[in-house]
């Protein structure tokens, strides 16, 4: 971890002299300068961790109004670089002056060098802290998710080959259709990384509009713009160290990519409203549905920043290639509401569970969590048998009677059609053999074959 750099401005070079010694030897970095004006183009262009601020120079010897100003302009410009505030006289006025207008502590010359090295140290942790608690408020991590063990072999083998690569540094491109669960997937990788107890930070870029690009991804200072009525943390500098979430990546507007392609090679960047370039070092999750062949080819996406994303390319499936984790799946949402809604998770009668199958899913795993949710809290199972029918599920099929056959054997046919008798004739059991065509006795037959089948 880089030294603190502490700046100290005082218009006597032997207390600078002093001041260099001791700091150094405590393996601080020192930067100095002679005057409060010379002092602000230094904490301009450079990052300085605290300034060591003398109250008095030649202009006015006693008064300290040269260093109230400095601290005024540093209150303003930069509030999150603290300042120790010191003079050779005695002032109980001046030091009240100094800690209203924005010193974090006041020392008197000349210095204890304990209790200087005591207060830089003090307030090098209050600093930190306070930036820490600004990036905790501006995160927006997903919110935790209950696992579920995926059956389909495509998605067996998809993550098999995203656990190998998930202890490297390599940045990913997570392809495929809206609601496949890419989002998930990238807090997967982040998981079982290095990185797992660094910061996830996840950012929509089709949500941002070109003109707040940069103060998103890079942060502002106070009064970069018209409404910068404070500073903010990028994206960039709140996964430092940790994983950076790029979703929708396709959607960046084609004058932002340049930008975005030099934080990927050099890892620098510069908040808006300043001139100092501060280095990132986090890990890149990209994901996209876009057809990134006819963007490049149509000039809407960057050749370079497209190889720059996708060092590892993965295309998770759509929710139709998992057929066998769409009824688990599904059985995996009801539990997950019925919980969230205080209510008693009901079962999928086997004609459900084959509308389930049967249904295309364009939406995937968005539409199947959303489906089951309305599910529960429109339908009305009964409190001894909570099963819910196809009738239950807002989904419209549209299909053909031989595409439904296509997801069923015979034995899932004769089943689903003796539910639906049963569920038309409100469990009549001779009315549903009469629908079916089959004589009572038959019926009753299929039933202790079927054993399963609600009645």
């Amino acid at each position: 971890m880089a030294s603190a750099t502490i700046l100290i401005v005082d218009d006597r070079p032997d207390i600078r002299l002093s001041a260099s010694f001791l700091l150094e030897d405590n393996n601080y970095q020192v930067l100095e300068a002679e005057s409060p004006y010379q002092a602000q183009q230094i904490i301009d262009k450079n990052s300085v961790s605290l300034v060591l601020l003398d109250m008095n120079y030649a202009l006015d010897t006693t008064s300290g109004d040269e260093g109230l100003e400095l601290l005024r302009w540093l209150s303003k410009n930069h509030p999150q670089v603290p300042a120790v505030a010191m003079t050779a006289w005695s002032n109980v006025e001046l030091a009240v002056k100094s800690m209203q207008i924005g010193a974090s502590d006041f020392i008197e010359k000349p210095w204890k060098n304990q209790r200087l090295l005591q207060v830089i140290s003090q307030q090098l942790t209050m600093a930190g802290l306070k930036q820490q608690n600004q990036r905790l408020h501006q995160r927006l991590e997903p919110e935790p998710q209950n696992s579920y063990q995926w059956r389909s072999p495509c998605m067996v083998k998809l993550l098999q080959q995203i656990d190998n690569v998930a202890a490297t540094d390599v940045a990913i491109l997570l392809t495929g259709d809206n609601g496949t669960g890419k989002s998930q997937l990238a807090k997967h990788i982040h998981q079982r990384s290095q990185l797992a107890d660094k910061p996830f930070i996840s950012v929509n870029m089709g949500a941002i509009s070109e003109s707040l690009f940069e103060s998103e991804m890079f942060g502002h200072t106070k009064g970069a713009f018209t409404d910068a009525k404070s500073s903010r943390i990028g994206r960039f500098e709140l996964a430092q160290e940790g994983t950076l979430f790029l979703d929708e990546i396709a959607n960046i507007p084609l004058s932002q990519q340049a930008k975005l392609l030099r934080v990927v090679e050099s890892g620098e960047f510069e908040p808006l409203g300043s001139s100092k370039t501060q280095q990132t070092q986090c890990r890149l999750i990209s994901a996209s549905n876009g057809d990134f062949t006819k963007l490049i080819a149509q000039e809407q996406f960057r050749e370079d920043l497209f190889y720059r994303l996708n060092t590892l390319e993965f295309r998770v499936p759509s929710l139709r290639e998992r057929l066998d984790d769409i009824v688990p799946l599904a059985e995996h949402f009801m539990a997950e509401f019925a919980k969230k809604y205080n209510r008693q998770p009901p079962s999928f009668s086997q004609c459900a569970k084959q509308a389930l199958l049967a249904y295309q899913w364009p939406g995937n795993l968005r539409e199947l969590s959303h489906v089951i949710e309305r599910a529960l809290l429109l339908s009305m199972p009964s409190d001894d048998n909570p099963v819910l029918n196809e009738a239950d599920l807002p989904i419209t099929t549209a299909r053909s009677n031989s595409d439904t056959m296509t997801f069923m054997t015979l034995e899932q046919a004769e089943i689903s059609l003796i539910e639906q008798a049963l569920a038309r004739t409100e469990k009549n059991v001779p009315q549903a053999a009469k629908l079916l065509g089959l004589t009572k006795s038959s019926l009753y037959r299929r039933l202790e074959k079927y054993d399963h089948i609600a009645r």
